[in-house]
């Protein structure tokens, strides 16, 4: 992590790092993932943005150095375009490991590349089911909504990323968005 929040205080939370600056500040930033999801939901948002940075490191780390490893050329190809490979390789993933949320997200995104709208939102829903915090997976569940002209279920997910992360502002226009063309219409793209 690169960013630290300043905070005046004397003693660090039960949980945090810290250090003395020069000027006798105690920067700190979270070390658990309750703390970091804590962080989300505060009103300091250089805070939120260490603490999602923090989130996103732990949850792209499975526990297994063959699947993380996997997982990393997934990462690399679909980095460089090739959806069609890094769709296999999340699939490997999903299998060694089916418990690893991050494994069923980065092949949902894949698949919202790949414009395989109900396949990903598939993923999206099983990554929810093994972490419910994952505010990545409901924000892209809801922009597979989007695409299928889904407007309502989009608006849900939107709502869903923010209650989790309130600091996302794309997510806002998103919801913003799909409320509005959810209003005209029933809800559905005719």
């Amino acid at each position: 992590m690169t960013k630290c929040s300043i905070r005046w205080q004397r003693k660090p939370r039960r949980g945090c790092l810290s250090s003395e600056s020069k000027f006798g500040l105690t920067l700190m930033y979270p070390t658990t993932e309750k703390e970091a999801l804590d962080a989300l939901r505060g009103n300091d948002r250089e805070l939120a943005a260490t603490a999602e940075a923090m989130l996103w490191s732990l949850w792209c780390r499975s526990g297994d150095s063959e699947v993380d490893g996997t997982f990393r050329a997934g990462v690399e190809a679909m980095q460089q375009r090739k959806l069609a490979e890094a769709e296999i390789l999340f699939s490997r993933v999903v299998k060694r490991a089916p418990d690893f949320a991050e494994g069923w997200n980065k092949r949902a995104t894949v698949r919202y590349m790949m414009r395989h709208f109900g396949d990903s939102i598939a993923d999206c829903q099983e990554t929810l089911a093994r972490n419910p915090n994952h505010f990545g997976a409901a924000s892209g569940q809801g922009l597979c909504h989007m695409s299928l002209g889904q407007f309502r279920e989009a608006a849900i997910c939107f709502r869903r990323a923010l209650e989790i992360h309130p600091h996302l502002e794309a997510v806002r226009q998103n919801l913003a968005l799909a409320e509005s063309e959810s209003s005209g219409n029933d809800g559905y793209l005719h």
